[in-house]
């Protein structure tokens, strides 16, 4: 081991193959059911957020959401991602944060933002299109399903910790799962 180089992610160096959506790397960022490689390449992810507030002024958890939403469900980029990019917007000038109340900021786009979202027009539209076919790809991770699923195991966690439940009551929970899985099961 000593004098040779250590890669633990082999697929981040080298001709390695890539996701096929054309990113890399492990560097923190998530696909909905377990870890993958980098989402997007440097500077991609500010692209994005630049165009989803030049459609939309949003606040950091909206565009958290549209990502994730033109993504598929394919990535959600974390809070640790996307506010540092919002504030790196903010300080080269291409979208202004104006208190919205509750803690929360509305970003907006600038004059100068939109002109260089304007001279990046074709890596966008190539960024927003390899989003759509990963959404195309990632049926299984659509905004609908992962709510639902989270709805569930939200409710679940929250009957569980209330306190001790009856025979009765875990007998109807369990009922109500297995014939959930078998309605999916028949779709």
């Amino acid at each position: 081991m000593f004098g040779r180089h250590f890669h633990p992610h082999p697929g981040r160096h080298g001709h390695h193959s890539r996701h096929p959506f054309g990113f890399h790397g492990h560097e923190g960022h998530h696909r909905r059911g377990g870890r993958m490689g980098r989402f997007f390449d440097h500077g991609d992810l500010r692209l994005v957020v630049l165009k989803l507030i030049a459609d939309k002024p949003s606040h950091g958890y909206e565009l958290i959401k549209a990502v994730e939403t033109a993504a598929g469900g394919a990535y959600s980029p974390s809070p640790g991602v996307i506010y540092p990019t919002l504030t790196l917007l903010e300080e080269l000038g291409y979208v202004t944060a104006a208190d919205a109340g509750g803690g929360k900021k509305l970003y907006t786009i600038t004059d100068e933002g939109r002109a260089f979202l304007d001279s990046n027009s074709q890596p966008v539209h190539g960024l927003f299109t390899r989003m759509a076919e990963a959404a195309a790809q990632s049926a299984a991770f659509s905004p609908q399903i992962l709510r639902a699923r989270e709805n569930i195991k939200t409710a679940l966690r929250l009957k569980l910790t209330a306190g001790a439940l009856t025979a009765e009551q875990v007998s109807a929970i369990a009922k109500i799962l297995d014939e959930a899985a078998a309605a999916i099961e028949g779709v």
